[in-house]
């Protein structure tokens, strides 16, 4: 059949025009009778102007029902989505798999309510076809062959009430396993299921020849036991919390300063590019009340010693405003080649000085240098020296140095100490 409507007066909306034929062929595809039309059907192979869908022309429709052959001359169905007044769609007996914007068909249609797919083929529903379809209440699925229905297809379906279903073949795959569940659990739809040729619900097996009870499969393959999640789940939660509980207790006190020890050696690896270079020679690990002794006696006789001359890191002078205090102590012993500790009775009552010995005693036993050295301001009983078991373990296994009484042995005791920090920097 080939349609010529010539010269049509403008005619009024609402428009019914039902055509039924093999093929249909029109030629004047910009009529007025065309934009008039609000109702369409087609029962034929094809019906297009030129090699285009008539539907590109029918702007106005709002009911367009098209039953064709499976022809390969249909054209292109994805100007469908330009019908954006559309409210009821029904495709019968269409090849959808040949279609190359299947993806888009139903796009922009955000007035549609009813959508009938009947005897189609296609080989998958997803919800890339059903993103716009705010609107749609109720969708007729009529299958050709068997196809996968994955979940996300009804997620955009917010007005969605029946969902029909009949001749449904599936294939067994997870994939469509939450059809069942969604069908019975779904209080929102109203979901019908209908096969006449058979009892059960069946799905068709990757070789192509057998059929398995659908329900039978997704229970044995797709679902799982969510009591014995929550068995699993429990068990694994109490274990990891028993170990990081015995963990805590018998090495909590080797975390924290191997934290900041590591995290130190990795900011300072990031910096400094040679291993070997550091911005101290000695970091110096005091407590505040002895100052007076590290300006008149320390400074005069190391940091203004020289050559070389020594860089000493004082947390009074060199730590840097508004960082955290541990980084602060961290990054200052890393970044020296050795840690000299001060000891006082004053060193041994701060909390600041025992954690400055805690890290320098980590990095030591990390690195496995000489890189710590104990010197004593002044005689500390042993009974008082026993309650701090790190440092009582250090003077039990190094040799350490006490600051002389007699006046005239302060030279020496300057001699060997410079000797002692200056000799890495002199090689």
């Amino acid at each position: 059949m080939q349609l010529v409507f010539g010269n049509i007066a403008a005619l009024g909306e609402g428009l019914n025009f039902h055509i039924k034929s093999k093929y249909v062929t029109v030629e004047d595809c910009n009529s007025l009778l065309l934009t008039s039309v609000v109702t369409l059907k087609i029962n034929a192979a094809y019906m297009n102007c030129g090699n285009e869908f008539i539907g590109k022309y029918v702007r106005s429709v709002v009911n367009l029902e098209f039953t064709s052959m499976f022809s390969d001359n249909i054209g292109d169905l994805a100007v469908i989505n330009q019908l954006i007044h559309l409210k009821t769609l029904k495709l019968e007996n269409i090849e959808l798999t040949k279609q190359p914007n299947l993806a888009i068909m139903f796009h922009n249609l955000t007035k549609l309510q009813t959508l009938t797919l009947t005897n189609c083929r296609m080989f998958f529903l997803d919800g890339s076809l059903t993103k716009d379809l705010k609107s749609l209440t109720g969708l007729v699925l009529m299958p050709q062959d068997n196809i996968n229905i994955l979940q996300n297809l009804v997620e955009h379906l917010t007005s969605l009430k029946y969902l029909y279903l009949q001749g449904l073949g599936l294939y067994c795959s997870c994939d469509n396993a939450w059809l069942v569940s969604w069908a019975r659990d779904n209080r929102k739809v109203q979901v019908a299921m209908f096969n006449p040729s058979m009892k059960e619900l069946q799905c068709l097996t990757d070789n192509g020849i057998n059929h398995l009870n659908f329900v039978n499969y997704s229970k044995v393959n797709c679902s799982f036991d969510i009591e014995f999640v929550f068995f699993t789940s429990t068990s694994g939660f109490l274990c990891i919390f028993i170990i990081v509980v015995l963990s805590y207790k018998f090495a909590g006190q080797y975390i924290a300063p191997f934290y900041h020890i590591a995290s130190g050696w990795f900011r300072e690896a990031l910096l400094v590019n040679n291993k070997h270079q550091y911005r101290y020679d000695v970091f110096v690990s005091y407590s505040s009340k002895d100052e007076h002794w590290i300006t008149e006696e320390l400074l005069p006789n190391l940091e203004r010693r020289g050559p070389p001359f020594l860089r000493l890191c004082l947390h009074s002078r060199d730590f840097q405003l508004g960082q955290d205090i541990v980084e602060n102590i961290t990054d200052s012993i890393y970044a020296s080649r050795r840690t000299l500790c001060l000891v006082s009775r004053n060193y041994l009552g701060s909390n600041w000085c025992s954690l400055e010995m805690q890290l320098a005693t980590y990095r030591l036993q990390v690195e496995h240098r000489d890189i710590l050295i104990l010197v004593f301001l002044e005689m500390i009983p042993s009974r008082l020296l026993s309650s701090h078991h790190r440092l009582a373990r250090l003077v039990k296994t190094r040799t350490y140095l006490d600051w002389p009484r007699d006046p005239e042995m302060h030279e020496a005791f300057w001699d060997r100490l410079w000797c002692k920090l200056s000799s890495n920097k002199t090689n």
